[in-house]
């Protein structure tokens, strides 16, 4: 089972706002935009013609990696609120 498989059988309530934000000036300044290469669910995008980093939080699968990997720190990243986000299941 490919990756991509595996993550459309996650089940996810999205909230109306993002639960990750970027400062897009500190973005700008990171060479290798790394959290576009670490999240397994492909959230982020680099838009190299707007300079800015496009999010798609309805995605996220609250692992944490692209805070881990972020190499200035520039991503302010929170659990969504109350039942929204990620439903994890047991076995």
């Amino acid at each position: 089972m490919s990756l991509e498989d595996k993550l459309s059988k996650i089940k996810y309530e999205p909230d109306t706002d993002s639960h990750l934000k970027p400062n897009q000036e500190e973005c700008k300044t990171c060479k290798k935009k790394i959290c576009t290469y670490v999240c397994p669910a492909n959230v982020y995008e680099w838009l190299e013609d707007e300079q800015k980093l496009l999010i798609k939080f309805e995605n996220c699968l609250e692992c944490g990696a692209c805070r881990i990997a972020c190499e200035k720190k520039c991503l302010e990243w929170n659990y969504p609120k109350g039942t929204k986000g990620v439903t994890f299941k047991n076995g």
